[in-house]
C-alpha cells in the first residue's frame, strides 16, 4: 500500500513537457532582466535567432555580448496567454508580452506578440528562435 501512495503522489506531482517548457521559458525571460548570461548561454542554441518587433535580428553570440555590454538591457518581462505546441522534440510557444528595455540609453515598453520556437535536447528546452511583432494596444474600458 506504502509503495502504491507513492507513486500516485508522484505522478500527481510530476509536470508536463508543456508545464516544463512554460517554466523553462518563463525563467529565460527572468535570465533576460537578471543579465544572468550564463543560463541565457545554456538555454540557447548555438544557432539562435532572436528576432526584435523592429526588424533587428541577433544570433547567439551578438545576443549574449549586447546583453554584457548593456547596449540592451531588460527592466520587465511579462508574458501573458501563453500557449504551447509540442510536436516531438519541437514546441512553438506563443505569448503576449509587455517588455520595458533600454537600448542606447533610451528606456520604452513594448507591447508585443512573440513566437520563440525551443528544441527538446536530452531532457532539456533550449531556444532556437525567436521573432515579435508589436501587438495593438489594449483599449480601455
Amino acid at each position: 500500500m506504502t509503495i502504491l501512495f507513492f507513486f500516485l503522489v508522484a505522478f500527481t506531482n510530476a509536470q508536463t513537457d508543456e508545464e516544463k517548457l512554460i517554466t523553462t521559458v518563463k525563467e529565460f525571460h527572468q535570465a533576460l532582466v537578471n543579465k544572468n548570461t550564463v543560463s541565457i548561454n545554456q538555454q540557447t542554441d548555438k544557432a539562435l535567432s532572436y528576432g526584435h518587433s523592429n526588424g533587428w535580428v541577433e544570433n547567439k553570440t551578438e545576443m549574449l555580448k549586447n546583453l554584457e555590454t548593456a547596449y540592451i538591457s531588460y527592466q520587465v518581462y511579462k508574458e501573458d496567454s501563453i500557449s504551447v505546441l509540442i510536436n516531438g522534440t519541437m514546441a512553438n510557444v506563443r505569448f503576449v508580452a509587455n517588455i520595458t528595455a533600454t537600448m542606447k540609453a533610451a528606456t520604452q515598453t513594448y507591447h508585443l506578440k512573440v513566437l520563440e520556437v525551443w528544441v527538446k535536447k536530452g531532457k532539456r528546452w533550449v531556444l532556437f528562435a525567436r521573432q515579435a511583432v508589436k501587438a495593438p494596444t489594449p483599449s480601455a474600458p
